[in-house]
């Protein structure tokens, strides 16, 4: 955490570091999720597409008449996809302070946990009910993140705009309210009745 408060040093020498690899455009971030019954904590390991390692490499390389819209709707512009990467851009900055707020709560938690020696049970329980929540919430950023990342990646490069269940449009509307949509209406709407 401290590499990226000092500007995503850490993070830029491991984009590097991947970018002759057969994985290019890859980037392994260790997940810690602690056990409520035991205590420990179990690293998972997560794939991140860094942003920025799409195919153009920015908004104005965009060339927004290769981005589809539904019939009806007014094509993309030039402006229009600036604001679009611009928002992208502020919301991976506020998910990452969100993501490191998250776990400095979390890091409090544990160590505020092993000092509940005269502790009753409900004190014990709000730590853990505090703890699980923090977790969740750390989590719930961790995967907005990661699908963030992945609509700036395919702005930059290849598929924004293009729904990865029927290969319609999504809509240029719907991709302005939330830009992170990789379904089009009807094909999310399928998948929520499953």
């Amino acid at each position: 955490m401290a590499d990226k408060a000092i500007g995503g040093t850490a993070t830029k020498r491991a984009r590097k570091a991947v970018a002759g690899d057969p994985g290019e455009g890859t980037v392994t971030t260790a997940r810690h999720k602690t056990s409520t019954t035991t205590g420990h904590a179990a690293t998972t390991t997560r794939n991140h597409t860094p942003v920025g390692t799409g195919a153009r490499g920015g908004a104005e390389s965009v060339d927004p008449a290769e981005l589809p819209v539904r019939p009806g709707e007014d094509p993309w512009t030039s402006a229009e996809v600036a604001e679009l990467h611009a928002e992208l851009n502020d919301e991976l900055e506020r998910l990452r302070a969100e993501i490191e707020a998250a776990e400095a709560a979390i890091t409090g938690l544990m160590r505020d946990s092993n000092d509940g020696a005269g502790d009753d049970q409900v004190d014990a329980g709000t730590k853990n009910i505090n703890r699980e929540s923090e977790l969740a919430l750390a989590n719930n950023a961790r995967d907005s993140l990661a699908q963030a990342e992945r609509a700036l990646a395919r702005l930059e490069g290849v598929g924004f705009g293009v729904c990865e269940s029927c290969g319609q449009a999504v809509g240029k509307a719907r991709l302005q309210a939330f830009p992170r949509a990789t379904l089009c209406v009807s094909c999310k709407a399928k998948q929520e009745r499953r």
